[in-house]
């Protein structure tokens, strides 16, 4: 018997040790670059990484990412000056771009199309409003030789704060421990593909029996509660715009108006917040604009992205 559960514990080693092995070789989990927060207290990636971001079992979605010396996932280096003209993105992971390989990016696909521009990437998933007016706040001197910049804005979840502060949800994620088990590329292409969530569900069980639980009810929100909310989200926007500035000449919002409240759009238009809609280019597009597994754009997004933006920046080049 102990002859038997020693073999069975080597053999359970072993095989772990192949999948680890296969699962390295192969590329089948993502690369985790590491975050952390500048001394202007602006959160971003460590520079110089690069590696691959891969997404479902089957890498559905395998590309590679850099991550320049300013933070960002970028070909190219920030480098602004009076004599260029410059074009910078600022956003969250639809910026940044971990789902297209670095060197095809939208701001890539800009300078195709822009002869004589550099385009430079402000991406970094979590990025909310806050975050990047902080940013350009922070950088202020770089953001000045740029000529023009596109801010990402989704009303839903980027107008949730008042002021920028660091996140130190994120930021947990750099701890020592869970460092360390994320240089274990099986357990995390086990998580990437959802086989560790019933242990999760479960362990979240164990921890609860002996709680009382009270039952509730699955109310949505009344009208009046959701037009609070988007006034709500307004202040939040004026709120951030007095602290950290805002360019009207040179900034535009990039948002979809399907999921934006009338109330925000006419704001924006009454008080000269410039924005570009993509909502409609992408909805009568006959091609899939997004990935299969989430909500990203796909090369053909951000190509019709990469159109947009140059189409205002044209226009805005020729009013000068």
């Amino acid at each position: 018997m102990r002859k038997l559960f020693f073999k069975s514990c080597l053999y359970v080693v072993l095989i772990l040790i192949a999948l680890e092995v296969i699962v390295r070789v192969l590329h089948l989990a993502k690369d985790n670059p590491s975050r952390f927060v500048d001394k202007h207290k602006v959160e971003k990636w460590v520079p110089n990484q690069e590696g691959y971001s891969v997404t479902g079992n089957r890498r559905q979605n395998f590309s590679k990412f850099y991550i320049n010396n300013s933070g960002y996932n970028s070909y190219r280096e920030f480098v602004p000056s009076k004599e260029k003209i410059e074009i910078a993105l600022v956003g969250d992971s639809f910026i940044e771009g971990f789902h297209q390989h670095y060197y095809n990016s939208i701001g890539k696909k800009i300078e195709n199309k822009i002869e004589g521009v550099e385009v430079y990437e402000y991406g970094y998933a979590g990025y909310d409003f806050a975050d990047q007016l902080h940013l350009i706040h922070a950088y202020k001197d770089q953001f000045d030789l740029i000529d023009h910049v596109v801010l990402g804005l989704k009303f839903e979840n980027d107008l949730t704060r008042p002021e920028y502060h660091v996140v130190e949800e994120r930021m947990n994620l750099e701890s020592p421990m869970i460092k360390n088990l994320r240089k274990i590329k099986l357990l995390v292409y086990a998580q990437n593909i959802g086989i560790l969530d019933p242990v999760w569900k479960l362990a979240g069980k164990l921890a609860s029996i002996g709680r009382k639980k009270t039952p509730k009810l699955k109310k949505g929100p009344t009208q009046a509660e959701i037009e609070a909310e988007h006034l709500k989200c307004i202040k939040n926007f004026e709120s951030l715009v007095a602290i950290y500035g805002y360019d009207k000449d040179r900034f535009v919002l990039l948002l979809d108006s399907s999921t934006t409240p009338r109330v925000f759009l006419d704001y924006l238009r009454t008080n000269n917040f410039n924005y570009l809609d993509f909502y409609t280019r992408l909805k009568n597009s006959k091609a899939p604009t997004t990935l299969i597994y989430d909500r990203h754009w796909n090369n053909h997004g951000r190509d019709l992205i990469s159109q947009i933006i140059s189409e205002h920046i044209v226009g805005q080049m020729h009013n000068k």
